[in-house]
């Protein structure tokens, strides 16, 4: 980014914590809030005319979610990065943002030092987690490091425990029905079990999934 002001905008639906951050970040002399906004909506109207190097943005709130949010800036204007600042520390959160295209995570109970840290980080090029967060996609790729399973194959598998029919695994993954149906029997074969249940159960235990 240039010398001049980095230009952020916050999308935050509690009103003092929005206040906040504009508060915190604006004292800073490399930063400048463009706007803040409670909804994913009106910022999105307004992103071509704030231009944005940078998003604040909240998961959790009124009509389309952050995680909604996230897809839609980065289909329009996929150079801004996007920092999620929640409360949230669910693996399938941090997960489905980061896949959305968020640069970073942090959560809610970082100090004031951390939030800065991590606007610096992303202005330079990092990818900003807060510790816990960290910790958990570090987890999240040990996890598999001894999995019997092929990265399609786990896929398959979290979405089948997440109540997906053979349909809608096939149409999210481009796949055929049948070839859904394969992957399916295959994982059934590699973890020696004869339903889903119960591959959903050992997947759970062995932290396959």
């Amino acid at each position: 980014m240039s010398s001049e002001k980095v230009r952020i905008i916050i999308v935050e639906d509690n009103e003092p914590i929005k206040d906040g951050f504009a508060l915190i970040i604006n004292s800073f002399p490399k930063y400048y809030v463009v706007n803040t906004y409670t909804s994913c909506e009106v910022a999105l109207k307004n992103l071509r005319k704030d231009d944005p190097d940078i998003i604040l943005m909240d998961i959790e709130l009124p009509g389309m979610n952050g995680i909604e949010g996230i897809k839609r800036v980065k289909k329009v204007s996929p150079q801004i990065d996007i920092i999620v600042n929640t409360i949230h520390e669910n693996q399938e959160k941090v997960f489905d943002a980061l896949c959305a295209g968020a640069s970073g995570y942090i959560t809610k109970s970082s100090s004031h030092n951390e939030l800065l840290n991590a606007l610096d980080q992303i202005s330079s090029g990092g990818a900003p987690l807060s510790g816990s967060i960290a910790k958990m996609v570090v987890k999240s790729f040990q996890k598999n490091l001894q999995s019997p399973l092929t990265s399609r194959e786990t896929e398959v598998l979290e979405l089948l425990s997440k109540g997906k029919s053979y349909s809608i695994i096939a149409d999210e993954l481009f796949i055929t029905k049948e070839t859904a149906k394969s992957h399916i029997k295959n994982i059934y074969a590699k973890l020696h079990v004869n339903s889903k249940s119960q591959a959903i159960d050992k997947a759970l235990r062995e932290k396959l999934i």
